[in-house]
């Protein structure tokens, strides 16, 4: 018998809030502030068992991509990927001309996807009086920033 299991990537529920903080713990990512942005949230899903994350937040036409996180024992599969494209997606939707994030450790991801280095002092002033940009991560982080205007 084969037993495959299939990840569903769908918005994250209140129920979830605690697992996710776990991964996102367990990932070494900032938790500060990620509740107050749930609604904007991903999970990947293996059954019952929360796999990955991503989630946003939004300031008018921007957007910054926080918390893409991937259990370890299933990174290397493309769900990072996969997470942030569905994170990109949402983005659109939701009327997003630019997104931003911030990254200690995975500047050699997210060019894949369009994202570029930017300078701090360019980044939209509400984006940067985020709980991410002031205290979450630290200076010494790096911004990028992807266009999504006209982007599929």
């Amino acid at each position: 018998m084969l037993n495959v299991n299939v990840i569903i990537i769908e918005p994250a529920a209140p129920a979830d809030l605690t697992s996710l903080l776990e991964l996102l713990h367990q990932s070494r990512l900032p938790l500060d502030g990620f509740s107050d942005h749930l609604a904007t949230a991903l999970v990947a899903r293996d059954g019952q068992a929360i796999v990955g994350s991503a989630a946003l937040e939004l300031y008018g036409r921007s957007a910054l991509l926080r918390s893409v996180a991937v259990a370890e024992s299933r990174r290397g599969r493309g769900l990072g990927h996969q997470l942030t494209q569905a994170a990109l997606a949402l983005a659109r939707q939701r009327g997003a001309s630019h997104v931003y994030l911030l990254t200690e450790t995975a500047a050699g991801f997210f060019p894949r996807f369009g994202f570029q280095p930017i300078d701090r002092a360019h980044v939209p002033a509400a984006v940067q009086q985020s709980l991410e940009f002031t205290t979450a991560c630290p200076s010494t982080a790096l911004a990028m920033v992807l266009s999504i205007i006209n982007r599929e």
